[in-house]
Order: structure tokens, then C-alpha cells, then sequence
């Protein structure tokens, strides 16, 4: 071991059920020493982040702190040892003011002041109530509140992600202050630029492993993106048809310069019948946001949505719905009734004209539901409730219900996330043949190789705004992973 190495993570391994999110996972971070963990979508970075800093219990591996066995069973544990994270999201809780907030925790209130006052917020209250704060000035709360602590390591996930460019500047450069003072940083972040200006090393996974651990030089950006990509191929994208049909000449959907706070900056672009647009961004950079505004949970703080030609302003999803927009959510948990029978699920949008709950009213309306399930071959031997059902099954209905209504536009947000490779083949095809009977299909996914399968372009959303728009025919994950993480940035796509 390195006599000034802080933190050994080492053959770390966790699995959930059958899938194993890590396989052999290891980092290590020395005194004075800023260590980025980069990695893309599903590497496995935010597993390991929870069990270094003990909010997961490995099932096997190991976590050293200065040469002994860490006990980080808990995040309260993991504190104790010196190891101090600064999560993605808040962790105050918004109905008590600051002062009780750092109760929790036992922060000193003297070193937490002086650091807010470093961090470049002024005018802050201990009383203030945390739910009335802008959230980057939770993110510095956050911040001010490890630092009072004087860690031993400090552990920034996506730290920058919600900040202003000059509290970026604040944060890097007090970050790096700490380092050269002897504190270990673990940079979290999907900015090239500053991992490139801040860090020392980088540690990269990919499938739940380590695969790489550089040096951060000139260049080093195109060593990092193929250590992330390896040589992964996709099995079920090798048997999918991927013909294209014809794409309209007028836009079905158009996004101009929308901006949703705090994430979504300057998103513009037109999607058109007949066409599959696939939306690339790696966590966190707003397409979350863009998804709900367009299905309608929340407006735009700027810009314009058309759909076909009129100027909406969604204020329910059910609006959506009625302009024919609708949506299918990451978490199928958040669009199924968990505990009512696949009919059911699939004839929720003929809720309205049932006679009673369960049986529609109109037979070709049965018809359709019936249609919806042979078409995408859904198991129903679960009849009573569709919390039964397999996860590729449960996504299946969330699709079927669109599918027996009609679809004009469709928003797909990670629909094979999860799913087994036998659904995929069913999803990808059905996407396509929804576009080639004149649908427009908003898809994100989370699976970079799905991009030239599934669709006719790419939109790519870096920090909060579209930086490319690359066809189909060019997007390769290289390309694809490249955009995302700021390399290949073009001002003023669209």
C-alpha cells in the first residue's frame, strides 16, 4: 500500500436479484489526490458511490481506510471514518430550517459559515427553512457542510451539475485548495472540462468493473471514451430489422428554445411523422425534465411547444393526451396499477366509457386491448394483477396502452431498461413500425447502441442544452458518448 494512500476500494461486487450492477470494482485515492470516476450510463458509478460511502453493503470485496478495515455499514459510519459524500441530489431536508439541518449531522456551525461565505453565498440564515432555498444553493449547503467536517476523503457526485458558472469556479477552486492541503477528492462528473482542469487520475468502469485508471494528460479524453465503450455489442440489435420508412416534410412536434429550471438551458428541435428521434444525454442533464414538460407534469420557463402547427401550453398530462402526446415513463411502477389485471392497465385510457370497472363498454374497444396484447405477445397468466408480470411483460402493457388508443406521438423514456434481450427484440420492430404507419417517436435510452437501431436521428443534450443532432447512420456509440460528455459540442444545433 501506498503510504499516503487514504481510500483502497477493492473487488467490490453487488448484485440486485439477477443483475449484477458490480463484478470487480476498485479505486483508491492517496492524500492531496483528486480521482474522477467516470464511466457511462449503467457502468455502475452510483453503486459504488453508495457503498463506499455506506449507504449499500457490498457482497463481496473490500473498503480500506488508511490500512484498516472500514466499517461503512451506514453513511453515519462511513462520516465516522473520514469519509464524506456530497450526493447528486439534496440531502437536507426541506421542512426544517439550516440550523436543524446541521443538527443532524453534529455540524460545527462556525466552520459551516465560514465555508458558505467561501463557497459565494452570502446574505444565508441558519434560520432560513431549507424548501425555500434555490437549489444551487443547496448543493453549496451540501458542500459547506462535508467540508465543515474535515473529511479525510470528499466524494462529489455531479457536483457542478445545478451551479452557475461562477460557483463552478468557487467550488473547483476550493476543492483544489483542499487537495493540495493533504484532503482526498473522489470527482464524480460528466464534464470533461473539468475533470481535465481539476483532477489528477481517473478510474473508469464499465459492465460493473474497472477497466482503466489514467493519468489525466493532454489526449486523454479519447482513452477514457473507449476504455467506457470496450468492445460491447448488443445482441438483439444483430436480428432487428432496421429499415426506414418515409419521414414527413412538416414537423409534428417543435421545440423552440425551451428552458425548464433549473436544468434545461436552450433545448430546440423538430420531430416529424414518420420519424424515431433519439434523445442521448448521460445522467442528470435535463432530459428528465424535457420528457415530464412535453408529457405535461410541468411548463417550460422559456421557449415554445408546437404540436402540429398550434402553439400548446400543457398544464396536465391529460392536455397532452388530448393533443395526442403521450408518454411512457422510465419507472414502470409510475404508469401501472399494480394491482389490477392486464386488460385492465391496457384499457385505463377507455376508463371513461366502462360501465363498470373492468369491462369496456364498446367492443372494439375490447377488440384493441386484445389486439395490443397479441401484438406484443404479453403474458396474461397473471389475470388478477400485473405486479406479477415479469418487468419486460409489465413494460409491454405500458406500450399496449398506447398502442389499442393509437398513437400520434409517442414519448419513450428508457423503455428497455432492465428488460430482458427477447422483449427488446419485440420493442425495437414495434418502434419502427409505429414510425412507418406515420407516428413521430420521441425515444431516450439509456444504451448508446440502441441509437443507430432504433432511430432516424439523435438529439444530443449536454448540460441542460442541445449540443449536436447527428442521423442515424453516423451515430456510433464513440460518436454518441463523445457529444454527450461536451467533446464534440456544436453552438446552436438544432
Amino acid at each position: 500500500m501506498n503510504a499516503n494512500q487514504i481510500l483502497d476500494a477493492s473487488g467490490i461486487a453487488k448484485s440486485f436479484g439477477a443483475v449484477k450492477a458490480l463484478v470487480d470494482a476498485s479505486l483508491s485515492v492517496s492524500e492531496g489526490e483528486i480521482v474522477a470516476l467516470m464511466g457511462a450510463n449503467g457502468a455502475g458509478k452510483s453503486t459504488f458511490v453508495k457503498i463506499i460511502t455506506g449507504a449499500l453493503t457490498p457482497d463481496s470485496g473490500k473498503v480500506l481506510i488508511r490500512g484498516k478495515q472500514a466499517r461503512v455499514g451506514s453513511p453515519a459510519e462511513a462520516r465516522r471514518s473520514g469519509l464524506v459524500p456530497v450526493y447528486q441530489e439534496p440531502s437536507l431536508i426541506p421542512d426544517l430550517d439550516v440550523a436543524d439541518n446541521l443538527r443532524l449531522t453534529d455540524t460545527p456551525v462556525a466552520p459551516f459559515e465560514r465555508w458558505v461565505k467561501e463557497l459565494g453565498i452570502e446574505g444565508l440564515s441558519l434560520s432560513d427553512m431549507v424548501g425555500d432555498l434555490p437549489l444551487a444553493t443547496l448543493r453549496i449547503l451540501d458542500l459547506a457542510r462535508a467540508l465543515a467536517s474535515e473529511p479525510d476523503v470528499l466524494l462529489l457526485d455531479e457536483m457542478t451539475a445545478a451551479l452557475p458558472s461562477d460557483l463552478v469556479e468557487r467550488v473547483l477552486k476550493v476543492t483544489r485548495q483542499q487537495a493540495d492541503k493533504g484532503m482526498g477528492v473522489i470527482y464524480v462528473s460528466h464534464r470533461f472540462n473539468e475533470i481535465s482542469e481539476l483532477c489528477d487520475r481517473a478510474t473508469v468502469l464499465r459492465d460493473g468493473q474497472t477497466v482503466g485508471d489514467l493519468v489525466i494528460e493532454p489526449g486523454v479524453e479519447d482513452r477514457a471514451v473507449e476504455l467506457m465503450l470496450g468492445q460491447r455489442l448488443d445482441l438483439a440489435a444483430r436480428e432487428v430489422n432496421t429499415t426506414r420508412g418515409t419521414i414527413g416534410d412538416t414537423p409534428r412536434v417543435r421545440v423552440k428554445g425551451v428552458a425548464i429550471a433549473p436544468k434545461v438551458t436552450d433545448i430546440s428541435f423538430d420531430m416529424y411523422p414518420g420519424e424515431v428521434l433519439g434523445v442521448v444525454a448521460l445522467e442528470g442533464q435535463g432530459q428528465d425534465e424535457l420528457f415530464e414538460c412535453l408529457a405535461g407534469f410541468m411548463p417550460p420557463t422559456a421557449g415554445s411547444i408546437e404540436v402540429n402547427g398550434t402553439t400548446t401550453a400543457f398544464r396536465h398530462p391529460a392536455d397532452a393526451i388530448a393533443a395526442g402526446v403521450k408518454f411512457v415513463p422510465g419507472d414502470r411502477a409510475d404508469a401501472l396499477l399494480a394491482q389490477r389485471s392486464v386488460r385492465e392497465n391496457i384499457a385505463l385510457p377507455f376508463s371513461a366509457r366502462m360501465s363498470s370497472w373492468g369491462w369496456l363498454k364498446m367492443r372494439h374497444e375490447r377488440e384493441r386491448v386484445e389486439h395490443a396484447i397479441d401484438r406484443l405477445q404479453i403474458d396474461t397468466r397473471a389475470q388478477g394483477e400485473v405486479q406479477r408480470l415479469s418487468g419486460g411483460n409489465q413494460q409491454k402493457v405500458t406500450i399496449g396502452r398506447w398502442l389499442a388508443t393509437g398513437v400520434e406521438t409517442l414519448l419513450l423514456f428508457d423503455p428497455t431498461r432492465g428488460i430482458d434481450v427477447r422483449t427488446k427484440r419485440q420493442i425495437y420492430p414495434l418502434v419502427r413500425e409505429l414510425a412507418e404507419q406515420g407516428s413521430s417517436v420521441l425515444f431516450y435510452t439509456s444504451e448508446l447502441e440502441e441509437i443507430p437501431l432504433a432511430c432516424d436521428r439523435a438529439v444530443v443534450i449536454f448540460n441542460g442544452r442541445v449540443v449536436d443532432i447527428i442521423d442515424a447512420e453516423n451515430a456510433d456509440e464513440q460518436t454518441l458518448l463523445r457529444a454527450a460528455y461536451g467533446l464534440t459540442a456544436q453552438e446552436g444545433a438544432a
